[in-house]
């Protein structure tokens, strides 16, 4: 099958390393190890951080510029694909491109990551909202990557164009790590996170209030990642207990998940971390917030523990129950490696992937023909 694909949220070839650029490439990946000829239409990028309606409409002008230039060099070509596949739809960074050459080229028309927040209907977002709802009426058909987002977005989709894709790694490099010696005492606690303003630092501050709840206890805390607010997320932690990293490459991780005992991170408005996916595959039990997409992907009690978000004195309890009873995270952290390899692997995404564009295609088909 030949696809056009679009990020109009952060393109794929996009500087900024981030778990939605990661997560758009894995999307690539998996459509082409099962066959599928993926040609990127664009690495336009229409999101913004302000909600002025000016900028937005400029932004929509440049965006329907680029679709005449990609209409154009189609015809030149003589190319057209069997479907436009876009990927991270919201009010933030609404999609022209693909529903415009939808409609040209007479194409199915599929959006993977939509996310939808009613309360954005009206104040400033109220106009890149419309255009995001344009774009998710002309989809044939739209996946949610988590339960969360797909409840927003039943009210205005009907049930057959809708379905919730989880989300999924290339477990490979992680499950390549020999057998799990038994835990080590104190327990090696990882987390990896980048050290930015906002929800990444509140993050860290309920991670470190939750440790000052069980000092009493043995462990040690490994961090990997880096960012601008470095110096106040480090200054959240004992020394004596802190082994800092840094940011490190992608290939670098698996040894460093394979080293430790217990993943833990508050995920404080995290979508659902691509970071739990990873530390699961390594067979790591993990600690974490229960938000958004998080409880699709980990399974309280059994490959983790969950607290409600935000909740340092919950997150400590559960902190506690793996420090107190070493040989628990040993037993959930095998269940946490079976449940990605049946459930998260870059095959596994590629089976639903899949079927999810194979509906879009009848949906077509179904309201062309009707």
């Amino acid at each position: 099958m030949k696809i056009s694909f679009t990020a109009p949220m952060k393109p794929l070839d996009h500087p900024v390393p981030s778990g939605d650029r990661t997560m758009g490439r894995l999307i690539v990946r998996a459509l082409e190890s099962a066959g599928h000829d993926v040609r990127i239409a664009s690495s336009f990028r229409s999101w913004t951080k302000t909600g002025d309606e000016n900028a937005q409409r400029a932004i929509r002008a440049n965006a329907l510029e680029e679709a005449d230039r990609i209409d154009a060099h189609w015809q030149d070509e003589g190319y057209r694909p069997d479907i436009f596949l876009t990927y991270h739809l919201y009010h933030k960074a609404p999609d022209w491109i693909g529903p415009t050459l939808a409609d040209r080229f007479d194409l199915p028309y599929a959006i993977l990551e939509a996310s939808r927040a009613p309360k954005r209907k009206t104040g400033d977002w109220a106009f890149g909202f419309a255009e995001a709802d344009k774009a998710l009426q002309r989809a044939d058909m739209v996946g949610a990557l988590h339960n969360a987002d797909a409840g927003c977005l039943k009210p205005v989709l009907p049930q057959n164009r809708l379905s919730v894709i989880l989300p999924f790694i290339d477990a490979a490099p992680y499950q390549t790590v020999e057998s799990r010696p038994p835990p080590s005492i104190p327990l090696k606690l990882l987390t990896v996170g980048m050290m930015r303003a906002g929800d990444k630092t509140r993050s860290y501050r309920v991670l470190a209030q939750a440790l000052a709840e069980v000092s009493d206890l043995p462990w040690h805390l490994t961090i990997i990642g880096d960012g601008e607010a470095r110096d106040e997320v480090l200054a959240l932690f004992p020394k004596a207990r802190l082994t800092w990293l840094g940011a490190l490459a992608m290939e670098e991780l698996p040894a460093h998940y394979a080293a430790h005992d217990l993943f833990v991170w508050p995920a404080i408005r995290e979508a659902f971390g691509l970071v739990f996916l990873e530390a699961q595959a390594s067979g790591l039990t993990v600690i974490a917030g229960d938000t958004f997409g998080v409880p699709d992907i980990v399974k309280d009690q059994v490959t983790g523990l969950l607290s409600a978000e935000g909740d340092a004195v919950s997150f400590a309890g559960n902190l506690r129950k793996m420090l107190e009873n070493p040989a628990l995270t040993q037993t959930m952290g095998q269940a946490a490696a079976r449940h990605i390899s049946a459930n998260h692997t870059l095959q596994a995404g590629a089976r639903r992937l899949d079927d999810f564009l194979a509906r879009a295609i009848a949906n077509h088909k179904s309201r062309t023909t009707s």
